[in-house]
């Protein structure tokens, strides 16, 4: 008796494993994941640019009058380098200017009319400025124009910033001495005009012209930004102390 049952339950389990295997090619059958039919693959259209040179392959967005300024300020600038700026004025007297921008100081040394050299150091809220090789200099407290204190006017694309928007009149792309800028024209057909060139590439003023009654009364023109600038390169005053080196930690 005891081995029928065991014959019994073994043929039970044999069944339970059937209908097990059965059920599982079953439901592989039919249930099986449908097959899917793509749409043949084809070229997505090319985007179309803008009015805007491309730098490193990316496309600039438009600039209007209305929206120049706010593409300058978003523009990136270096915080190192070194350029050249030369100042043209009414008759033919012209300046000369070396810069060295690092670490939030800027040194420039200016050759002036009349064979004058001009030095200043501006950084951490204060200008320093002296003449020729003399070992004395004044100092005042920084604005956005320091580096021109009792000097030359030099000017910068935060000149572009502070336009009336309402006075600008033109603003496009434009290559200027070879490079990608941003144009913006100022009292086009007045007796006083500017027009300036920003650097799409550094975000810095390349050139700029000023214009009164029809004549070119002062262009600037500037060198491409070398980056970064040397490294130990000194930002000092006439007897020797050293404000600022670039490469070092902060020496105030």
């Amino acid at each position: 008796m005891e081995r029928k049952n065991r014959n019994i339950m073994v043929i039970l389990i044999a069944l339970v494993i059937a209908v097990a295997v059965f059920s599982s090619f079953a439901v592989d059958f039919f249930s099986a994941t449908p097959v899917i039919t793509l749409p043949p693959v084809t070229a997505s259209a090319a985007p179309t640019p803008s009015s805007g040179p491309t730098v490193s392959g990316v496309i600039r967005v438009e600039v209007t009058p209305q929206t120049v300024q706010n593409v300058i300020a978003t523009l990136s600038r270096p915080s190192s380098y070194y350029r050249e700026i030369i100042v043209t004025y009414t008759g033919g007297g012209s300046i000369h200017s070396s810069q060295w921008v690092d670490g939030g100081w800027t040194k420039t040394d200016t050759s002036l009319p009349g064979g004058v050299s001009r030095h200043s150091v501006v950084g951490e809220g204060t200008v320093y400025w002296w003449y020729g090789s003399g070992q004395s200099w004044l100092s005042a407290p920084a604005d956005g124009h320091s580096a021109d204190v009792d000097g030359a006017r030099i000017p910068t694309y935060e000149d572009v910033l502070s336009l009336d928007p309402a006075d600008i009149q033109e603003a496009d792309y434009q290559v200027k001495d070879g490079l990608e800028c941003i144009y913006v024209a100022v009292g086009e057909g007045t007796d006083h005009s500017a027009r300036y060139w920003v650097s799409v590439e550094s975000g810095l003023l390349t050139a700029a012209e000023l214009t009164e009654g029809g004549t070119v009364v002062l262009s600037m023109t500037a060198t491409a930004a070398e980056r970064p600038v040397a490294e130990g390169t000194v930002f000092a005053l006439p007897d020797g102390t050293v404000l600022h080196q670039s490469g070092v930690q902060s020496l105030t």
